[in-house]
This record gives C-alpha cells, structure tokens and sequence, in this order.
C-alpha cells in the first residue's frame, strides 16, 4: 500500500532519505558534486513528501519558494529497488498539487545531464524545458525545466 505524508525537512525519514540521494548524486557528479550540493541544503524546507510502501519510506521531494508565485522542486528521490514502479511520479503530482493549494502558479526545478531517468520523468510529466536560471544559468551540466500548474 503507497501512503503519502507531507512533512518538512525535520522528518528523520526525509532526511535519510536525502542523504542516499547525495551519496548518488557525488557519484554521478564526480568532481562538480560540491557545488551542486551547495544548492541542496535541506535545513530550512517547509514542504517536503515522503512516500511510504507498505510502511518502507521509499521516495521524497520537496519543494521550496523560488520567488511569488514559482515554486522550486528539490531533493527528488526514490530507492533503487523501488523505481520503475511510478513513485516518483506520485511525489510530484503531490508537490504540485500542494504548490497549487498555497497558490503558486509554477514549478521549475534543475536535474543534470548526467541523471537521464530524472529528466525522463520530468518530461513525461509535462515539464518543458527552459533556459537555465539562477545558480545554474552558465553550467554546462544542468538542464532545467518548468511547468505551468
């Protein structure tokens, strides 16, 4: 059974779940890992997803203002063994939709070049791609995307 819990970066299992998502991320960014993980600081996210299997935290996401009206996606992940499955979906649906209810009309997000299944599932989600913005407008290995809500 797949159970959703909106929560905020202080849930222990948010926060693991977090930390094997930059263990993979240092991997697949290799040298570029640092400053990338700059930008992922988790201390001060109002609005995180946990998606629990059968009680297993298996998945998260988050989101976080951008600026009025654009919200950031953030810190998408889902355990090895569980994807293909459409988990990773069902978190965005549910950050969008919780985007929607406090009113943001937007959501952008950035992933890399070098996390193929990420940008998959963005696209078959409707996000389009688009210049890259803030921190990443010059680097090389980021692609970025948005999606009207």
């Amino acid at each position: 059974m797949i159970h959703l819990v909106r929560t905020n970066s202080e849930n222990q299992d948010f926060i693991d779940l977090v930390k094997l998502l930059d263990a993979d991320l240092a991997i697949r960014d290799g040298d570029d890992h640092d400053f990338y993980d700059q930008y992922n600081k988790i201390d001060a996210i109002k609005h995180a997803i946990v998606l629990y299997k059968d009680s297993v935290a298996v998945g998260c996401g988050a989101i976080k203002e951008f600026e009025p009206e654009v919200m950031e996606v953030k810190r998408m992940y889902t355990l090895p063994n569980y994807r293909g499955q459409g988990h990773a979906t069902c978190i965005l649906t549910e950050l969008e939709l919780w985007a929607k209810e406090l009113a943001y009309k937007t959501c952008i997000l950035e992933t890399g070049k070098k996390q193929p299944e990420a940008i998959q599932l963005y696209i078959k989600n409707g996000y389009l791609k688009r210049p890259n913005y803030g921190p990443y407008l010059h680097v090389e290995n980021s692609v970025c995307f948005q999606k009207t809500l």
